[in-house]
């Protein structure tokens, strides 16, 4: 990858961090309000805003470890590289998801992992505690 390619992701990701801290990650209180005279109703709405901001807070601070983990690989010269096989990253994939670590084959084998340990495969822990379970029967 050349060097006015890598040098526009690292200032997209640096708009993208300034961006996020402009609007206060991190600074948002989510108390809920100790009113005595909310009603039920008001409450389970104010408790579910505070859940999703929560929750955008969250994917936001994900995606600013994220902007960061890429800055430090622009940084020690390995963006552009997938983190698995070495191979360079397609920069059509790069631009569509710029964060992007893994090239598409080591993710889509990623994500087959994954999805193959949520189907159906046990945990290892769980399979000891069954049969410590069936042991003691």
């Amino acid at each position: 990858m050349n060097a006015e390619t890598i040098f526009k992701f690292k200032k997209l990701f640096e708009m993208q961090r300034r961006e996020l801290f402009a609007k206060g990650l991190g600074g948002q209180d989510f108390h809920l309000p100790k009113d005595e005279t909310i009603d039920d109703a008001d409450m389970s709405s104010t408790e579910l805003e505070a859940g999703m901001k929560m929750r955008l807070r969250s994917r936001e601070a994900l995606f600013l470890r994220k902007i960061d983990e890429a800055l430090q690989r622009i940084s020690d010269g390995t963006f552009g590289d997938c983190g698995s096989c070495g191979e360079e990253i397609d920069l059509r994939r790069l631009e569509a998801r710029p964060t992007a670590s893994l090239c598409v084959h080591c993710k889509e084998d990623q994500e087959r992992q994954e999805l193959a340990h949520i189907d159906g495969h046990k945990h290892k822990s769980l399979g000891r505690k069954l049969r410590l379970i069936e042991s003691a029967s």
